[in-house]
Formats: structure tokens, C-alpha cells, sequence
């Protein structure tokens, strides 16, 4: 079996490496951590297959469902972009643990203070404050995933990363609801989220002890210097933008990636159950559940062939123009034949696989800066929580004047405009070669002419 090197952090502070064999690719040492991650997102994502058009049932507008998604992606994304550096600078159990606390608070706020009262306020808030939680929580673990890694593996181990992420948030957690949801409810749905969470959480911050070597190199520092680090890489990080404009592209792309996605969970549900298409909302939720099987388990297909394929020509054909083209078929699949089960189901398979294909970008991105691997991972982590702000935003802003079809227009547009975007995302290796093939190329031609 193949082997991955760690760096880990030995009792008393010694970094020392270990090889650990493999399961499948994974390393035996993140298989458990990858189990958690998958546990915690089922409770995350328990509810965001129904939430839009359970608010509307409890006497509010589309558009302040939308609102709320718009301000939940605003602390998705700043959580986004901390976690990174967090990461880097705690470590990811420390990291992963406050994203924990974030999470159960605010979550218990939001159904007690919100939900059950119909307090839209509340509501928005505590919604908006969880969404603090889940990305220190993936995305600490994720960066940690680039750290240990090596790179000829990293496109496999993040492929793995999206499996179980997207088959918690997903999968699993709209597959969930629809079998409780007619049986125990809506508030009691989301408290059940809950003991997923616990779950999820206690079991990766207990497993997670290990540190990267940067990690424990700051470790041994004291607190006054842990905090001109915290404050220099940030700075650093902030910076990778300025001093390398192809992270600030790709983290463009990540943007782009999933706004479709997220702006559809949004406005889809209220489509698809509406007198529009059809379906029940257990149809809905079993279609969108499928959906994001076939991506889940393509984020790791996607991450395995990405390694052979390249990462920047994945992205590019499979994820920016099969999305476009995929998520056409999403809209007028049932759109021209109603609620055909079947149909619909073959058509939103072909988006899941498509969205898995930027997968390998998470492989990409640390790889453009080998110096400031955080950095990247704080960009891509970034633009992974803003799509959860551009994506309901567009809905908020342009669904009533465009409808569903302007929308679904513009984030296929959206995508293809991601797919030339990702043509200049090459790595250094590649630049360089490029460099030294056109140097001696130079006194030939001129000689010729």
C-alpha cells in the first residue's frame, strides 16, 4: 500500500515524521478525523435543503429567507478566511474546537430565540452567528489535510475531504430530514442537529492532537512573540493576493464554484415544490440528496483523477463548463416535463458530478504558493464562505425582477466566465518551464530572421 509522510508533534515538543500506511488512499491516522467531519456536517447541514421554505411558511417573504442565507454567508466567509490562519497558528484542534462551542451556542439560540417565538430578528442573528462554527471547524482540519500531505497525494486527500464533507452537509443531511421531517417535525428536526454535532465535534477535536511543524514551531515561542506571529500572518496571508495575483484569481474561482449551489438551495426548494414543477418536498429532498451523493462521491473521483488529468484542466473543463451546461439541465429538465422523478434525477446527477470537478482546485491553490501554503488555503477557504454570500444574494437582489430562469442564466454564464479565469492558474513548475523553453529559443529565431 502506499505511504504518506506526517509531521506530527511528539510529547515534549519534538517534531518527528511517521509513515502511515493507507486505506483506500487515506492515511490510517485521518480516516477516524474524516469520520467526524462527516458526523458534524449531517447536523450542519440537517436543515438546508427545507430552511427557505419553512421560513416562508412561518409568515415570511422570499426574500427575507434570502436575507438570511445573505447574512450567514457573510460570517461563513469571515470564519472562512480565519480558519486558515487560525490553523496555522493554534493548530487545527484548538481551532476545531472553538468552531465547536460557535456552533452548539449560537445553533440553540437560533431555534429557542428565533424558530420557536418566529422572532425573524433572532432568527437572522443567531443564524448568521452560527455560521462562525463549521468553518473552523472543516476548513482547520482542511489546511491541516495541505500541511501533512504530500504533493503527488494532495488532490486524492482533499478529493477524500470533499466526500465526507459534502456527504454530511449534503447528502446525509437532507436524506435525514426527509424521513423525520413527516414524522417528528420541524423543531424537533433541528434539535436532533444537534446531537450530530456533539458527536462530530467531541470525536475530531479528541482525535485531532497532532500539530504541523510550523504549528509546533510557534508552539515554543512565548506569548508576546505568539502574538506579533498571529499579527505577521495575518499580514502575510492578507498579502498572498498583492505579491501572488494567481491565488487571488483562483480564490475568484472558489467563489464562482459553489455561488450556484448555494443561491439554489435558496430558491430551488420554493421552485421545485411550488405549483411551477410539482414535486413533494421528501421528492425535493430526496433529488437534492442524490445530487450531492453522485458529488460526493465524485469530489474523490475528481481528486483521484485530477492527479493524472492535471488540476487546472479539471476545473477548467469539467467544473467551469459542466456547470454551465449541467445546471441548464437542472432548470429546463423539469421545467419542459414536470415533475419526472426520473428525468430530474438524471439531470441533477449530471451537476453533481460537474460541481465535483473543482475539487482538485483545493490541490491547486496551496501548490501556487508552496512558500505560504496557509495563505492559499485562507483565500480558497475564503471564497469557499463568500459563494455562501454571493449565491443568496443574487437571489435576493435579482430573482424578482429576473425569475428563476434569468438566474439560473447568470450562474451558468457565472461559470464559464470561472472557466477561463482557471486557464491562468498555473504553478511555479510550470511557469518556470515555460521560461527556460523560451530563453534559448530567443538567438535561434533571431538568427533565422
Amino acid at each position: 500500500m502506499s505511504e504518506y509522510l506526517v509531521n506530527e508533534t511528539a510529547p515534549g515538543g519534538v517534531v518527528k515524521d511517521h509513515q502511515h500506511e493507507t486505506f483506500l488512499g487515506i492515511p490510517r491516522n485521518l480516516l477516524l478525523r474524516y469520520l467526524a467531519i462527516i458526523v458534524f456536517m449531517v447536523g450542519d447541514g440537517l436543515e438546508s435543503g427545507w430552511l427557505s421554505p419553512y421560513i416562508m411558511k412561518l409568515g415570511f417573504t422570499e426574500q427575507q429567507a434570502a436575507l438570511i442565507f445573505t447574512m450567514y454567508g457573510v460570517t461563513l466567509a469571515i470564519a472562512s478566511w480565519f480558519s486558515g490562519t487560525l490553523a496555522g497558528i493554534w493548530g487545527p484542534r484548538r481551532t476545531m474546537l472553538t468552531g465547536f462551542v460557535i456552533w452548539i451556542v449560537f445553533d440553540i439560540g437560533f431555534i429557542t430565540l428565533g424558530v420557536m417565538p418566529h422572532n425573524y430578528p433572532f432568527m437572522m442573528l443567531m443564524y448568521s452567528l452560527r455560521g462562525l462554527g463549521y468553518p473552523l471547524f472543516a476548513y482547520g482540519f482542511l489546511v491541516w489535510i495541505t500541511y501533512v500531505t504530500p504533493a503527488n497525494r494532495l488532490g486524492t486527500a482533499v478529493g477524500w475531504f470533499w466526500f465526507f464533507f459534502v456527504g454530511g452537509l449534503l447528502v446525509l443531511g437532507p436524506y435525514y430530514s426527509s424521513f423525520t421531517l413527516p414524522r417528528i417535525g420541524s423543531i424537533a428536526t433541528l434539535w436532533t442537529a444537534l446531537a450530530w454535532v456533539v458527536v462530530g465535534g467531541i470525536l475530531g477535536v479528541a482525535l485531532t492532537q497532532g500539530r504541523p511543524t510550523r504549528v509546533a514551531k510557534i508552539s515554543e515561542t512565548t506569548v508576546d512573540n505568539k502574538k506579533n506571529v498571529a499579527r505577521a500572518s495575518l499580514l502575510r496571508d492578507a498579502s498572498i493576493v498583492i505579491h501572488n495575483p494567481k491565488i487571488a484569481i483562483g480564490g475568484i474561482v472558489r467563489i464562482i464554484d459553489s455561488t450556484s449551489s448555494c443561491g439554489l438551495l435558496v430558491s430551488f426548494p420554493i421552485y421545485f415544490t411550488s405549483k411551477s414543477v410539482g414535486f413533494t418536498l421528501t421528492q425535493w429532498l430526496q433529488l437534492l440528496g442524490a445530487m450531492f451523493l453522485t458529488n460526493s462521491i465524485w469530489n474523490l473521483l475528481w481528486g483521484i483523477l485530477g492527479d493524472r488529468l492535471g488540476w487546472r484542466n479539471t476545473v477548467l473543463w469539467f467544473g467551469g463548463v459542466g456547470c454551465a451546461l449541467s445546471l441548464l439541465l437542472v432548470y429546463y429538465v423539469p421545467t419542459l416535463f414536470g415533475p419526472n422523478y426520473l428525468f430530474t434525477l438524471g439531470a441533477m446527477i449530471c451537476y453533481g458530478i460537474a460541481l465535483a470537478a473543482y475539487t482538485p482546485l483545493s490541490a491547486l491553490m496551496p501548490s501556487m504558493a508552496p512558500e505560504n501554503k496557509g495563505g492559499a488555503m485562507a483565500i480558497l477557504n475564503l471564497g469557499a464562505g463568500l459563494a455562501w454570500f454571493v449565491g443568496p444574494a443574487l437571489v435576493a437582489i435579482f430573482e424578482p425582477s429576473i425569475q428563476i430562469v434569468g438566474l439560473i442564466w447568470l450562474f451558468a454564464i457565472l461559470h464559464v466566465i470561472g472557466a477561463i479565469m482557471t486557464h491562468f492558474l498555473k504553478l511555479p513548475e510550470e511557469i518556470k518551464q515555460k521560461a527556460r523553453a523560451i530563453v534559448p529559443a530567443s538567438p535561434v529565431n533571431t538568427s533565422i530572421r
